[in-house]
């Protein structure tokens, strides 16, 4: 995967608003020291968990609709 796109994401995840709230939580978690699951070069955190996500390796839990 040369470049990771939004629309590379939002293939895993239902939307642009759960995209950057998941994307914003796993860069909080990846400078506090968590391990990668992708292989990173020298991209920006940013870019390594966008990457993550569009490989699937992230996934947002879905909250339990009101009846």
């Amino acid at each position: 995967m040369a470049r990771v796109t939004i629309e590379d994401c939002l293939k895993n995840v239902d939307n642009r608003f759960t995209l950057v709230h998941l994307a914003a939580k796993r860069i909080r978690q990846v400078r506090e020291g968590a391990d990668l699951l992708v292989k990173s070069s020298k991209n920006e955190d940013v870019v390594t968990v966008l990457r993550e996500i569009a490989a699937n390796r992230i996934v947002a839990k879905k909250k339990p609709e009101a009846e």
